[in-house]
């Protein structure tokens, strides 16, 4: 999958079947539309290719009203995103930049410069909520009604349900929000999960947990940086980690801005794998995702590093005794398969 920041570039397919969105979370609707939208490509001859938008148009207009606190919780990292996109064959993504002058950009010049002259797109697909142009001035029926007069296919997509509920971005914060994993999956059609390279932390999980059960070489962690400061989901959660050893490793994972031992407010993923297999460089720069497969609790915090400790023993527990139940229960669901 060929990945463009904006579309003055050589590479860039002359002509493709486009969508457009902001795909966070690439939820079971989103590979739903692009399914469809491959299936349009193939009797075109055309590159698929998505068109979205970075920041989110949402925080970018909260921004500037002043209201950080309408930005959505974002539920997916780039990399992330772009990893779902690719293994849902989608062959080109254009990454717009979400500024002033985009934003301020009205429909039709949206259309032509965009769509037309950018990407040379040939099938648009959309959803049914899908508006576009500066004020939202642009309709299904305005584009539409472009494609009639610049030759270009345009169709819409409605709404997917799963079991009665509406799949969409949305539904999925909310499962996040209040730490319904198994929810959330359903309306992923995957475990949540986030990836990213290990990076080196404060090391204060070294000297942790040193006299605690089973962590003689204290409570050592993997360290994520989540790209957004507002993360959809947030706690103590129990987790398995793939990339770093032959098979996924268990353990107990911390997402936020941990409240005991900083206050500067960077969202990390923190890992404790529960048999530590890594050594002491701890699989620093290698690209691992945790799957988080069961909410323990919310974040807190603790007066002083005692009584973290003594915390992140229970959360240890806990952790084993979820993932225990839950490879067992995929063992039967294997056996059952066969």
């Amino acid at each position: 999958m060929r990945v463009f920041r904006g579309f003055h570039h050589p590479g860039i397919a002359p002509a493709c079947a486009l969508t457009i969105g902001n795909f966070d979370g690439v939820h079971r609707g989103h590979q739903a539309m692009l399914a469809l939208l491959q299936s349009e490509a193939r009797h075109r001859n055309l590159p698929t290719c998505v068109l979205t938008f970075e920041p989110h148009p949402r925080d970018f207009f909260a921004a500037r009203a002043g209201k950080p606190e309408l930005a959505p919780a974002r539920i997916a990292t780039l990399r992330d995103k772009l990893g779902e996109l690719e293994r849902c064959g989608v062959d080109q993504v254009v990454i717009l930049r979400f500024d002033e002058a985009l934003a301020s950009l009205p429909a039709q010049d949206f259309i032509r410069q965009v769509l037309v002259e950018g990407l040379g797109a040939r099938y648009v697909l959309v959803g049914d909520d899908f508006r576009f142009g500066a004020k939202r001035q642009g309709d299904y029926a305005t584009l539409d009604a472009a494609g009639q007069a610049r030759g270009f296919d345009v169709a819409r997509m409605m709404s997917y349900e799963v079991h009665g509920l509406r799949v969409s971005s949305s539904a999925v914060r909310e499962a996040l929000a209040v730490g319904d994993m198994a929810a959330a999956a359903a309306l992923l059609g995957r475990p949540y999960a986030i990836s990213g390279h290990v990076t080196h932390g404060r090391k204060l999980g070294r000297q942790l947990g040193e006299s605690a059960p089973g962590a003689a070489d204290g409570f050592r962690t993997l360290n994520l940086r989540f790209g957004h400061d507002k993360p959809a989901a947030h706690g103590i959660f129990a987790v398995l980690v793939d990339g770093l050893a032959p098979q996924p490793l268990p353990g107990v994972a911390s997402l936020g801005n941990r409240p005991t031992v900083e206050d500067a407010g960077r969202v990390l993923l923190e890992v404790h794998c529960l048999d530590w297999p890594l050594g002491l460089e701890g699989g620093y720069g290698k690209l691992a995702r945790v799957e988080l497969l069961h909410k323990l609790r919310d974040e807190a915090r603790y007066d002083g590093l005692e009584a973290l400790t003594a915390a992140i023993a229970a959360d240890t527990e806990a952790a084993r005794a979820f993932l225990a139940t839950h490879a067992a229960q995929r063992r039967q669901t294997t056996r059952d398969r066969i």
